[in-house]
């Protein structure tokens, strides 16, 4: 077999989210075959999404049916990379939302627990400056160290890499800054934090539609944003307006979670409204965004201890592993189509 066959072969290969077979949309990099060996490279840049492995999974499937040894890799075009900013990091993610209130960072903590749960390399970025708390959701108490050219290694927490704002001012000590300052820090973070290789990066950030969204759009290459609501109208008002924020700043929308959807009775077993039902779906909906699903209310949140999302034969749990699994697919899904419509 030659590069034509096997690309042919390649061609009986669909992504079930663009429609298409791989070769078709432009998402093989390269072929070569030598001694039996075929040597494929993906334009994959999702790792551990469960639709690019399916993806990976089918290619390899293919070749060895048709009796050759199977080598692949994955990596996007280098057109479709930026490697300026944050050269090491795969993807940038950010968890947003328009109010404070409705478990943003919660959301931000398993997100990134669950991508490192799959298997990915994670680093989660509190840029909160006002309100720090992801160091204290995380149980994290190891600050940072600093190598001899003062560049800045985050501790580790749950294979996740945390930088926060908790880490730099006093526990106690309120940060009152203007947005110059805002800026000034985290441009300053951004580029002396040595992340390593990262597959995905986490941004927890603050509530609302001020400069620190303005600084992060402005300087870090987002691969999409979600977007954090609770039912009630207040916050899904609020919401709406961080997805136009988004939306102005040429941002995919990688989806809406409706927090504290439900509560139900540890007592009874009954289920209980306590904020409405259904205006997360219904924004998401009206927006034409994926409704990554509904988180319950749950008191275990609320104790701390290990993300929720990492524990087993857990409603709550699989709650966030569903929608762990969405954010990276559709990472995936805006990857692949800017591979596809290049």
């Amino acid at each position: 077999m030659d590069e034509a066959d096997v690309r042919e072969l390649l061609g009986q290969v669909e992504d079930p989210d663009l429609g298409d077979d791989i070769v078709s949309l432009g998402l093989v990099n390269g072929v070569t075959v030598e001694d039996g060996v075929a040597k494929v490279s993906l334009a994959l840049g999702a790792p551990y999404a469960p639709t690019e492995s399916a993806i990976a999974a089918d290619v390899r499937e293919v070749l060895t049916d048709a009796g050759l040894e199977v080598e692949l890799t994955a990596k996007r075009p280098a057109s479709m990379r930026d490697d300026e900013v944050l050269p090491g990091v795969k993807n940038v993610i950010a968890v947003a939302s328009g109010k404070g209130g409705v478990g943003k960072s919660t959301v931000a903590v398993n997100l990134a627990a669950g991508l490192s749960k799959l298997g990915a390399k994670v680093g989660l970025f509190d840029t909160d400056v006002y309100g720090p708390n992801v160091p204290r959701m995380l149980g994290s108490e190891d600050p940072p160290t600093a190598t001899d050219d003062d560049t800045i290694i985050p501790p580790e927490r749950y294979g996740v890499k945390l930088i926060s704002m908790a880490f730099m001012v006093g526990e106690d000590d309120p940060v009152i800054w203007r947005g110059p300052m805002v800026h000034q820090v985290l441009t300053q973070l951004v580029e002396d934090v040595e992340w390593g290789e990262l597959d995905y990066l986490v941004l927890d950030l603050p509530p609302g539609t001020g400069d620190t969204q303005l600084t992060i759009l402005q300087t870090l290459p987002l691969a999409g944003a979600v977007i954090v609501t609770t039912p009630e109208e207040v916050a899904v008002d609020d919401a709406r307006k961080g997805i136009r924020m988004f939306g102005r700043h040429d941002t995919n929308v990688l989806g809406l979670v409706e927090n504290m959807s439900s509560f139900v009775c540890p007592d009874c077993g009954s289920q209980h409204d306590v904020f409405g039902t259904g205006g997360g779906r219904e924004l998401a909906e009206a927006n034409n965004l994926p409704y990554l699903g509904g988180v319950p209310l749950d008191p275990e949140i609320r104790t701390g201890g290990d993300p929720i999302v990492l524990q087993d034969d857990n409603p709550t749990a699989d709650a966030f592993r569903v929608i762990t699994e969405d954010v990276a697919n559709n990472v995936g899904v805006v990857n692949r189509r800017r591979v596809s419509n290049s």
